[in-house]
Formats: C-alpha cells, sequence, structure tokens
C-alpha cells in the first residue's frame, strides 16, 4: 500500500477518455506532517521512487563536478572560472530514457513571447520518450501510485496521454502575448529567456535540469559562477545543487537542481506533486535532501516545478 505523494497538482479539467475524478482536484487534500515537519506521504513515495532509480549516476564514478568558490545571489562577479562538470559518462547518455530525453532539448524557442510550435518529428519524439520512460520501474511505480488515489487512468496508454496532456501541451506563459509560447517541459527541463524590463537585462526562467545544464556548458552556452554559500553543497559526491550560471549570457542568480538523477525520476516526482493538487510547498525528504518541490499549475498544465534545499 502507498503512504505518499510528491508531485502537485493542478486542476485537470480538460475533457478526456479517461475513466477518472477530476471533480476533487482544485480541493486541497489534508497533509499528514511527520514529526520533522515533512509530509509523510510524499516522503514515502518519493523514497520509493528514489530506490527505484536504476538509471540515476554515481558521482564519482558517472560524473564528475568541480564545485570551486561560493556565491550569493545578489553578486556580480562569477566566482568559479572552470565549468562545474568535468566529467559525464557518454555511455550513460545513450541509457534510453536519456537518449530520448535528450532529443527532445532542441525542439523549443528560448524566448517567451515566441510561438511555440510541434512538428511531427517532435510530436513523435515526445511520444518516444513517454514509450521509454513508462518502461521504467520508477514510472511504473508512479503510475501504480496515482491510480491508487485516483488521480489518473490505470490504462497505460491513457496515462501517457495525460502525461502529455500536462507536459507537452503549449500554452500562454506571458500576459503580452496571444501565441503559445511555452510547456510544462519546455520550463522545466529545458528553460526559457525572458526580456528585462525596460531593456534591461534578460532573465532565465525555469531551467532545473542537469543534463540540460551539462549539455549546455559543453558547447559553451552556460557559464557556471559558483555554488550558493548559504546553500553549501556537501561536496564533489553532492546530488543536489542550489548554483548562479549564466545562459547564453543571461543570468540566473540561484537555480537548485538534483544531480545524476534520471529524467524518469524527475518527472515521476514532479508529476506526482503536480496531479495530487500541492499547488505551492511541498516539504519531503527525497532520498538523503530535505527538500521544499515548488510547484503550480498553468491551466491544466504544469506550470513549474522544481525543488529548493530546506536548511
Amino acid at each position: 500500500m502507498y503512504s505518499t505523494v510528491l508531485l502537485r497538482s493542478g486542476p485537470y479539467t480538460e475533457r478526456t477518455s479517461c475513466h477518472f475524478r477530476t471533480d476533487s482536484i482544485r480541493t486541497p487534500l489534508p497533509v499528514a506532517q511527520s514529526s520533522t515537519g515533512m509530509n509523510a506521504e510524499l516522503t514515502s513515495i518519493s523514497s520509493r521512487l528514489w530506490s527505484l532509480d536504476e538509471n540515476r549516476l554515481e558521482p564519482g564514478t558517472d560524473y564528475a563536478i568541480n564545485l570551486q568558490h561560493g556565491t550569493k545571489r545578489y553578486w556580480k562577479r562569477d566566482e568559479a572560472r572552470e565549468p562545474l562538470f568535468t566529467y559525464v559518462s557518454p555511455k550513460s547518455l545513450q541509457k534510453p530514457t536519456y537518449k530520448t530525453f535528450i532529443a527532445l532539448l532542441d525542439n523549443y524557442e528560448k524566448e517567451t513571447n515566441v510561438q511555440e510550435t510541434v512538428t511531427e518529428v517532435e510530436e513523435r519524439e515526445n511520444r518516444a520518450f513517454l514509450d521509454a520512460i513508462m518502461e521504467t520501474k520508477v514510472m511504473k511505480e508512479a503510475h501504480s501510485f496515482l491510480v491508487s488515489k485516483g488521480k489518473t487512468d490505470s490504462n497505460v496508454s491513457k496515462f501517457k496521454e495525460h502525461l502529455y496532456r500536462i507536459w507537452f501541451r503549449l500554452y500562454r506563459r506571458t500576459r503580452d502575448t496571444s501565441v503559445p509560447d511555452s510547456s510544462g517541459f519546455e520550463h522545466v527541463f529545458v528553460g526559457e529567456t525572458r526580456g528585462g524590463a525596460g531593456g534591461g537585462r534578460n532573465s532565465v526562467l525555469g531551467f532545473h535540469n542537469w543534463i540540460q545544464f551539462y549539455l549546455q556548458e559543453k558547447v559553451g552556452n552556460v557559464d557556471y559562477r559558483g555554488y550558493l554559500m548559504n546553500k553549501e553543497p556537501e561536496g564533489p559526491h553532492s546530488r543536489f545543487l542550489t548554483i548562479q550560471f549564466a545562459w547564453k549570457r543571461e543570468i540566473k542568480p540561484e537555480g537548485s537542481t538534483f544531480i545524476g538523477t534520471s529524467p524518469e525520476f524527475e518527472v515521476a516526482l514532479y508529476t506526482i506533486v503536480y496531479l495530487l493538487g500541492n499547488h505551492g510547498d511541498n516539504h519531503m525528504q527525497v532520498g538523503p535532501y530535505k527538500v521544499n518541490i515548488k510547484c503550480f499549475h498553468h491551466g491544466g498544465n504544469v506550470g513549474t516545478s522544481y525543488p529548493i534545499e530546506l536548511d
């Protein structure tokens, strides 16, 4: 039996052939808190997902990082002259869920307020990724858990369609545009930029995935600027980082991400939190880390979901 929930759910109101209840999605669920202030149900399911993440990379073996120096959110100077990643195993990135995930990263326009389109090839890539992750123990566990909570259909094909809608359906992120310029997947895993007010510096939105960070850093598009001193990492074997970086010279003063986790783990975790309807803060223990999974919906789609390390 399940005793945890990890993701956040927004109101899922789109008409669908899936036979599951949607009338209670807007109603917050009772939250069971442990003596440590963590959500007991979310901690339970996230711990299960963590233990099942067979494709998670191992620090020191599959990847290596160079943390260098700490910085503060408002500091302008670069405290890290070298890249964050010094090595990632090429073989690891050829695993089916990694390979199909990476194929999606070049399917989007970086700037908000620019219309996104999905070609037939890109739709096939999206569905190939969902097919790949649904073969893993992590996503099978997430699916079973969500079925047990009445949040999705037990049929795997219908669950994939559900995932497609909440992650890949396009919507308008910016109020001053009439075109669909974003999706949950783009925001969380790929990243976006938005022009600064009054012609100022653009800001980086989302971009909470370590694989995208590594690949963009490798080609010179990302400049790692140091870890946040108030969130000092454990060292080179840390699996969670809070950092400052620039993406094509546009600054993200503070961003947080798991390191080495598989694409299916992050999709599973954020989907659970989203579909449970736990809007905003979700305190839980994920593996060895006490985190707050911030999750917000955008209509019937994932607006954003990302981890913040708790003190």
